[in-house]
């Protein structure tokens, strides 16, 4: 009889442990929101599946609805091209920390033109997307581009149709360089675009973009690299001409302050390499954890992606985070915890 209880408390315990084990670590976790960033989650959600057998779901849904779907708690991490300001994320009782910095590429589909051939400022690129300039052979583009085979076409120009945060930092590019888009239009991941036919997330643009003759639009550079196209130059801060890439990337990075906050916006930023429209892409977190065994594996993946995913960010024309800003961003970790208090961050 008293065999028999042992072996069932054994029994017992054997199968609490495994049910706890079970609990306590995720096998699924999802995410959603930035397109910015997509071939970069999906190549480390693949890769991290491969390592660890937790599967990453990510949805490239724009920066507008992955801010709502971790507002609603319906996916573990929103992802958001957007960073939050510390009031609203005090007020919401959210953590973000940058993933990596990228940078917003316009790019045209022009018979004859070749990538990197034609040079663009905020001033011309502003006055496109206001309907000022009409025609691709306008003295103004012309005089950028002398000796360039410009078109005697209209333009049509392409934007997002979703909320993006790809169009939130055109927006505030064109916002710190152009004086009268700024009072007539704006900032923000979506505004009352003056002209334009719109196409949902990076993809969208793009593909719109190659289809459609004489056309501009703006994509990250992935998207660039991916659908083969052709990007302009940008005249940056210092006057220079720059083209799009992983170091003039980092350039318009090296003010950032992180440190003191996440909250940093990288355009129109000095230095004679920086390209003008950089950004970082941000990872939205709940304080407080209904699903802890869930937010740990978001941690894990993080850690993992800083550590391992390096190589496959500078491979997309990605910047990975420097690792000083990283140790950085695993302390903010300890600040989500479990209902009853406790941090699930790990390393």
């Amino acid at each position: 009889m008293n065999v028999s209880f042992k072996l069932s408390l054994t029994g017992i315990a054997a199968i609490a442990a495994l049910s706890f084990s079970s609990l306590s670590s995720a096998q699924q976790i999802t995410g959603a929101g930035a397109s910015f960033p997509a071939p970069l989650y999906s190549k480390w959600a693949s890769d991290y599946n491969k390592a660890t057998g937790v599967k990453v779901n990510y949805q490239s849904v724009g920066s507008g609805a992955g801010i709502k779907q971790i507002d609603s708690k319906t996916v573990d991490f929103g992802a958001s091209d957007m960073p939050q300001t510390d009031e609203v994320l005090a007020a919401k009782g959210q953590i973000q920390f940058p993933a990596v910095i990228g940078g917003t590429v316009p790019v045209v589909n022009i018979k004859g033109i070749a990538p990197g051939q034609m040079k663009l400022d905020g001033q011309v690129l502003g006055d496109i997307y206001l309907g000022k300039i009409t025609k691709w052979n306008d003295p103004a583009i012309v005089a950028l581009n002398p000796g360039l085979a410009l078109p005697d076409a209209a333009i049509a120009t392409v934007r997002r149709a979703d909320g993006s945060g790809t169009t939130f930092n055109f927006t505030n590019y064109l916002s710190r360089v152009h004086a009268e888009w700024k009072t007539k239009v704006g900032e923000g991941t979506a505004v009352n675009w003056p002209v334009g036919a719109g196409g949902k997330g990076n993809e969208g643009v793009a593909a719109f973009v190659n289809r459609l003759p004489n056309s501009i639009g703006y994509v990250e550079y992935s998207y660039v690299k991916q659908n083969k196209m052709t990007y302009t130059l940008m005249k940056n801060h210092d006057g220079v001409f720059v083209s799009p890439n992983d170091a003039s990337f980092a350039a318009a990075a090296d003010g950032a302050q992180w440190n003191k906050s996440f909250y940093q916006l990288i355009t129109d930023q000095p230095g004679k390499n920086a390209w003008p429209i950089s950004t970082a892409t941000f990872i939205l977190l709940n304080m407080k954890q209904e699903t802890p065994a869930n937010a740990t594996e978001v941690f894990k993946f993080f850690n993992w992606a800083y550590k391992n995913g390096g190589a496959s960010a500078a491979a997309l024309d990605y910047v990975p985070m420097p690792a000083n800003v990283i140790g950085t961003i695993e302390k903010s970790w300890a600040k989500v915890t479990d209902m009853s208090g406790k941090s699930v961050a790990t390393k």
